[in-house]
């Protein structure tokens, strides 16, 4: 009896021996596979990154040749260096408000004038944005209507003083309505 146990015990070790070397050939094969496919498969990633550049071309031009005032360049964005805060009026009550603003432009040029810009830019954020309504900045139409008036403000006092639009979009990183 005591040798029926002892044989059952290694027939056991022998089945775990067995699975362990069965775990590792599947490792190594699905590696092995892994790595042809990654060092010999790669040959197609330039022609599909240059199809992808190709479309952006077409895209950033087709999207500055409506309005005419927008310049085709990578997009880079400013941000203002510290949040708006203000008080809004409102029905009920006043209200504290703090919007943190990134401004989205295009090319190293307009980057550059709008951080030459930066203390006047805030300034007309922050006339734009004093004059807005605790009631209107709930919804999600009112965040709009007052995005879309920061930008044409902006966009009108460095068009006075760079020439261009140098802004495209004003957009909102953080919005805190208290």
């Amino acid at each position: 009896m005591a040798e029926e146990e002892l044989q059952i015990e290694e027939g056991g070790k022998k089945k775990g021996k067995m699975m362990l070397i069965i775990i590792i050939a599947v490792v190594l094969v699905g590696g092995g596979a892994a790595a042809y496919f990654l060092l010999f498969a790669g040959g197609e990633e330039p022609v599909a990154a240059e199809q992808l550049a190709e479309t952006d071309e077409q895209a950033a031009t087709e999207a500055a040749a409506p309005g005419g005032s927008a310049e085709v360049g990578t997009a880079l964005y400013v941000a203002m260096p510290r949040p708006f805060v203000f008080n809004v009026p409102g029905t009920g009550r006043d209200r504290l408000v703090q919007i943190k603003v990134q401004l989205l432009v295009r090319g190293s040029d307009n980057e550059e004038l709008a951080k030459t810009h930066i203390p006047l830019i805030e300034g007309t954020l922050l006339q734009v944005f004093s004059t807005s309504n605790a009631d209107d900045l709930v919804t999600e139409a009112g965040k709009i209507e007052l995005r879309e008036q920061a930008v044409t403000e902006v966009q009108k006092v460095l068009k006075d003083i760079a020439g261009s639009d140098v802004v495209e979009r004003v957009l909102f990183t953080g919005f805190v309505m208290q």
